[in-house]
């Protein structure tokens, strides 16, 4: 008994070990794709070049990611378990939404080749059939409910004026964040895209009467 046990015990280590290998050969992967996807397009990034980036053969890619569509929705996914402290944001007061944003865009101007990877692929996911259209659009609409939401809570509360549109804050802070992360992204070393948001939020939360 003590032998199987033992001979168990090994069999899971050795398990465990190619787990972290294959985990960390899948992450080599995602990274190299994303560089990929931000300088070629989804549409025009070819997977063998994925591949060849991370020193496998086409065969040894696809059996970590079976097609490229498959790799995209792991990008993506991988992308949403990053981002999941700002969930967190939605749920607080609008103040704090505000100035959590702005600490987003703060740990964004820290990875430009993720965000110009991102900025391309919401782009082309605007093309009929795109394998990401469905997930950047419910993105999109869950960032705006969100948004909504946390206005609509201000209001009732009484912290801001009752006659505020939730719905129109939502889509000019969207619009206002995706005007300046797109210059930045052109131009990352001379367009402070941080400081023109935390400028834009010190105003509207100024005209909401949230100053500091």
């Amino acid at each position: 008994m003590a032998e199987f046990a033992e001979l168990k015990s090994g069999q899971e280590e050795k398990r465990r070990r190619r787990s972290r290998k294959g985990e960390a050969r899948r992450a080599e992967i995602l990274t190299a794709a994303m560089r990929r996807f931000a300088e070629d397009g989804y549409q025009n990034a070819a997977i063998g070049d994925v591949a060849r980036d991370v020193g496998l053969s086409l065969p040894g890619l696809l059996h970590h990611f079976p097609t490229k569509v498959d790799l995209l929705l792991a990008i993506l996914d991988k992308r949403d378990l990053e981002s999941e402290s700002f969930t967190g944001i939605h749920r607080a007061d609008l103040r704090g939404l505000l100035k959590g944003m702005v600490e987003v865009f703060r740990r964004n101007a820290e990875m430009v080749e993720v965000i110009r990877a991102f900025a391309i692929l919401n782009a082309e996911s605007l093309m009929k059939d795109h394998p990401a259209k469905a997930w950047f659009l419910n993105r999109a609409t869950q960032l705006q409910n969100d948004i909504v939401a946390t206005v609509d809570r201000a209001v009732a509360d009484g912290s801001i004026d009752g006659r505020i549109d939730g719905k129109a804050i939502a889509a000019e802070l969207i619009a206002v964040m995706d005007g300046l992360q797109m210059l930045w992204l052109r131009d990352p070393a001379r367009f402070d895209m941080v400081g023109g948001l935390e400028a834009y939020v010190s105003r509207l939360l100024a005209s909401l009467g949230l100053e500091d």
